[in-house]
């Protein structure tokens, strides 16, 4: 395991590629929300909802299988065979979806996006998922080795390319909307190029039928789950389409957007600390949930305090990011970074490291009624915000059902107390900022409070110790060392 010091440095490199997808929006999105109507990023959205679910399904949930039985091999060939093994599975699987969505794809874009002339928008929106759901095998292999460095050198670079292809694609060719897929689709396809040859020259190529049936065991009760969790996810956007209006969706969109950093912020910590989590599992077996604990609640607050931030300056960074008739995504980004921030528990691999993935399958079917049953009427009666409201109110309650039954297979010790106080003064922060927007108050009032709220944290990271002088000269140094 990396020393205190060496987490602390990978966790700074880890968030340099959510530092860069946070800024690229600065640059992209301005111009892009006066370029495109709140209903072609509805579309966008819709077709997202198809290409996720299929593009999913068709890993078959293999890269879970992957990131638990690395840790089960030792040598360096059966960790390749691993990799390669089901990396090439995955490419038939999404071969053979790439086909029948090319065949059915007016049929699809009809139920999807409501007219069956976005087909051939549908089709590159599903080419792009597809491309990018292989690059994560290769990215973990680098995460399972701790090398912070090469992995983030490339999601950077991924970033980057992306980004300046979009806006070549929308300002210089003139594509559309068609631009923002496409873009993401050469970024992509650049990058998992680069990959697939430095892995072909280091990296000998081989395959391993045991070793592949071994993952697949693990991974393939997971289809299911990926099914169920896409439907989850996407059945808000889904039913604001069809039940409000297709603008709505684009709104609820952007502001989903906004606030998925928050989970691609803890996503990049979870590179830091998984690895770890496996290693007290496999090493001190039933033993390492009292270790885990510990260990993650730095983790849980500073994952937190991006939430805390996003849901205090929501305001600020939609009105500069888009015009008005964009500014309902202001409510909508404080609420689902509440969803979002209650997540870093399922994040977890407690049942993984069990074998007990089938019942993540049974879990996300009490979260898919759950979300349906409460998205419905709430859509109906408030429109998008209230299926932002559905989605959170759906999350926590499934949320608190998978942290009972995950405890019951592993129980971790978690630190209670800690845990209460991180998640009081966030939830307090959304809820007041929510509140302050529905009442008469001036602009320097609500910085005021928003300033009060941000101490308040910060005090409670010192009284725990997390924001300390020694993890200040620690963070210090190594940017002066330029991560060497």
């Amino acid at each position: 395991m990396l020393s205190t010091a060496d987490q602390v440095k990978n966790s700074f490199i880890y968030l340099i590629p959510t530092i860069v997808s946070s800024l690229l929006p600065f640059l992209t999105f301005p111009i892009f929300t006066r370029i495109f109507t709140k209903e072609e990023f509805g579309v966008l959205a819709l077709a997202q909802i198809y290409a996720t679910l299929a593009a999913g399904i068709s890993n078959f949930g293999l890269i879970i299988g992957f990131k638990r039985n690395f840790f089960q091999y030792q040598t360096r060939s059966d960790r390749s065979s691993l990799l390669y093994s089901a990396l090439a599975f995955v490419c038939l699987m999404l071969l053979a979806s790439a086909v029948l969505t090319y065949v059915f794809k007016h049929q699809l874009a009809e139920f999807f996006l409501g007219s069956s002339e976005y087909g051939n928008f549908l089709f590159i929106v599903f080419c792009t998922y597809a491309v990018a759901t292989l690059k994560p095998y290769f990215l973990d292999y680098f995460t399972n080795y701790e090398n912070a460095k090469a992995n983030v050198r490339i999601v950077v670079a991924d970033s980057i390319i992306t980004a300046m292809a979009s806006l070549a694609l929308v300002l210089i060719f003139k594509t559309g909307i068609e631009g923002l897929p496409l873009g993401q689709l050469i970024g992509s396809v650049v990058v998992l190029s680069f990959l697939i040859f430095w892995f072909g020259f280091n990296l000998p190529f081989a395959l391993s039928w045991q070793q592949f049936k071994e993952c697949i065991k693990i991974s393939y009760p997971l289809t299911p789950t990926i099914l169920l969790k896409t439907i989850n996810s996407q059945f808000d956007k889904y039913m604001i389409g069809r039940m409000d209006s297709v603008g709505g969706t684009g709104l609820y969109s952007i502001g989903q957007r906004l606030s998925i950093t928050l989970f691609t912020f803890m996503t990049a910590l979870q590179n830091v600390y998984q690895p770890n989590v496996y290693k007290f599992m496999f090493d001190a077996e039933g033993e390492g949930g009292k270790e885990i604990g510990q260990y993650l609640t730095p983790f849980l607050y500073v994952s937190i305090a991006a939430g805390v931030l996003l849901s205090l300056f929501a305001e600020e960074v939609v009105t500069v990011l888009a015009p008005k008739s964009y500014h309902g995504a202001i409510e909508i980004t404080i609420i689902l970074s509440m969803f979002y921030g209650i997540l870093f528990f399922s994040k977890q691999p407690q049942l993984v490291y069990a074998k007990k993935t089938h019942i993540s399958s049974l879990l996300f079917l009490v979260s898919m009624a759950l979300n349906i049953g409460i998205n419905i009427p709430f859509i109906k009666v408030w429109g998008f915000l209230g299926a932002a409201w559905a989605t959170f109110i759906a999350g926590l309650v499934s949320s608190i059902i998978s942290f009972v039954i995950s405890q019951y297979y592993y129980k971790i010790h978690w630190e209670y107390k800690k845990l209460v106080a991180i998640y009081f003064i966030f939830f307090l922060s959304s809820i007041l900022m929510i509140l302050l927007r529905h009442y008469p108050t001036v602009y320097y009032e609500r910085v005021l409070i928003k300033i009060l709220l941000l101490a308040a944290y910060v005090f409670l990271g010192t009284k725990l110790g997390y924001l300390s002088k020694d993890n200040y000269q620690t963070a210090k140094q190594m940017i002066v060392n330029k991560f060497n």
